[in-house]
């Protein structure tokens, strides 16, 4: 994952950066999968040798100048601090990491809390399409949001769930998918 400082690109560029970043890197042993377009960086969802990062990295400078880069893998990290770390990836535009760090806590949630934490895996989910300029996708994935979601508890670990679902029908009801932090 490779994120880079966005001053000029919105979600509707997505797939004109995806045909860019691969032009750029065209000539290396390197793949651009999907762009998503936050409001302060770009997200590249990229494959390349660890020998080759720095080199794609100047290669897609033309985009934006760095911001991060980060090997995504699943890590074996307690509970607590996947939420921890879910939260913040969530209220930082980061929703593929937030997926990714809740998909963590789901793998040791049983019965209704897993549900719940599927709920707010979709919405993370939602909003990674809407930066993809997905905008029907996202709004359609609240719905299942919703279905897991459920009648849960109104918290969960500091998470305001019923927040969460108020937003969920709200962007529905609108068909814009509106940022919020949980």
């Amino acid at each position: 994952m490779v994120h880079l400082k966005n001053e000029k690109y919105a979600p509707k560029d997505s797939r004109m950066l995806v045909y860019k970043a691969r032009d750029l890197c065209s000539d290396m042993h390197a793949s651009v999968r999907v762009a998503r377009v936050a409001s302060d960086f770009v997200e590249f969802d990229v494959g390349v040798e660890a020998e080759d990062l720095d080199a794609l990295i100047g290669r897609l400078n033309p985009i934006g100048s760095l911001l991060n880069a980060r090997h995504i893998i699943e890590e074996d990290i307690s509970k607590e601090e996947g939420i921890k770390d879910g939260i913040f990836y969530f209220n930082n535009e980061r929703f593929w990491e937030c997926h990714e760090a809740f998909e963590g806590v789901w793998n040791k949630c049983f019965g209704r809390e897993k549900d719940l934490v599927q709920g707010i895996i979709l919405v993370a989910v939602a909003f990674a399409h809407g930066q993809k300029n997905d905008q029907s996708i996202g709004i359609g994935m609240l719905s299942r949001a919703l279905e897991k979601l459920g009648n849960s508890p109104a918290a969960y670990n500091g998470i305001n769930i019923d927040n969460i679902r108020k937003k969920s029908k709200s962007m529905q009801e609108s068909e814009i998918l509106s940022r919020f932090e949980i």
